[in-house]
C-alpha cells in the first residue's frame, strides 16, 4: 500500500458536541485532512462504519451511549472493524477513568483542550502506525526474534502483536498474566519480552523477578508497556530488572528506538 501523508487521512470524529465537532472538524482542516466524516453517538459511528472505512477515528472519551473504551471494544469484535486506529479526546483527569481507555487499542490520547501541535503530533503517530517501516537491527534479523507478550487484556495482546507483525517481527507468543508466562518461558526461549504491569495472579513485576532470579532468561530484555504512574511501584519495576519502560498509549516511533537500543544496545 502506498504511504499516506496526512492530507490523505479519512477520518470519522464521534463527539457528541456540535459545537466541538465544528471545532475539531476545522483544525483537521487545518492540518490539511479534507475527508472527515462527524457523528455524535457510538451506535451512530457503528452504523456509519459500515458504509464507510476510514484510516482513523477520534472519539471523545464520553459519548451518550458508551465510554471510548467500550466503543473500541465494539469495534474490536467486528473483523470489518478491528483494525481501524483510534485517536481518543478527553479532557479527564482522573487516573483510573482514563485507564480502562489506555489499556484498550488507541494510538494517541489527546488532551482536551489541545493545542494544534497537540493534533499535529497525534496525527504523524497516526501515519506511523498506518505506514510503519520494518525494524532494522545490526545484530538480529527481526524476522528471526522471538518475541513473548504478557498482557491480561486480549485486546492490548492483539495490538501489540500487530504492531510487532507491522515491523517484521513475525514470531510471538503470547500469555495472558505471569503465571501463564513462566509456563511458557519454561518449554521456550525469547529473545524478547513485552509485559504489561498490572495483571491478576502474578503482575509484571513478579514476572520480571522470576525472569531475572529463577529462569535461563536473565539476560533477555524486558520492555514493560504500562499506564502506571505511581512513582513508588515504578521505581520498584525498575530495581526488579527492567530493561525500558514505555508509556500507553505508545507511539511506534517510540516502541522501534526502544526495540533497537534494547535488542542492539
Amino acid at each position: 500500500m502506498e504511504n499516506l501523508a496526512v492530507q490523505d487521512l479519512s477520518i470519522l470524529l464521534v463527539e457528541p458536541s456540535s459545537t466541538q465537532r465544528k471545532i475539531i472538524i476545522n483544525e483537521l482542516s487545518d492540518e490539511g485532512v479534507s475527508t472527515i466524516e462527524g457523528v455524535g453517538s457510538a451506535r451512530e459511528a457503528y452504523s456509519q462504519l459500515q458504509t464507510f472505512q476510514p484510516d482513523l477515528l477520534i472519539s471523545a472519551m464520553y459519548l451518550p451511549d458508551a465510554t471510548a473504551a467500550e466503543l473500541v471494544e465494539l469495534l474490536q469484535r467486528d473483523p470489518k472493524t478491528a483494525d481501524i486506529p483510534v485517536m481518543v479526546v478527553s479532557s479527564e483527569q482522573n487516573y483510573e477513568n482514563l485507564e480502562a481507555v489506555r489499556q484498550s487499542k488507541i494510538v494517541a490520547l489527546l488532551p482536551k483542550p489541545f493545542s494544534q501541535l497537540d493534533l499535529h503530533r497525534a496525527l504523524v503517530a497516526t501515519l506511523e502506525y498506518i505506514n510503519p517501516d520494518e525494524l532494522e537491527l545490526d545484530l538480529y534479523d527481526a524476522e528471526s526474534l522471538r518475541v513473548l507478550i504478557v498482557d491480561d487484556s486480549r485486546m492490548a495482546r492483539r495490538h501489540l502483536g500487530r504492531v510487532l507483525q507491522q515491523i517484521g517481527i513475525s514470531d510471538i507468543a503470547e500469555a495472558s498474566d505471569g503465571v501463564e508466562a513462566v509456563k511458557i518461558i519454561e518449554q521456550q526461549g525469547f529473545d524478547l519480552i513485552l509485559t504489561d504491569y498490572n495483571m491478576p495472579n502474578m503482575d509484571g513485576e513478579g514476572l520480571i523477578n522470576y525472569v531475572r532470579n529463577e529462569s535461563e532468561l536473565s539476560h533477555v530484555p524486558i520492555l514493560m508497556v504500562t499506564s502506571e504512574e505511581n512513582e513508588t511501584r515504578l521505581s520498584s519495576i525498575k530495581q526488579a530488572g527492567v530493561s525500558a519502560l514505555c508509556d500507553k498509549p505508545f507511539e511506534m516511533t517510540q516502541v522501534k528506538g526502544l526495540l533497537a537500543s534494547l535488542l542492539d544496545g
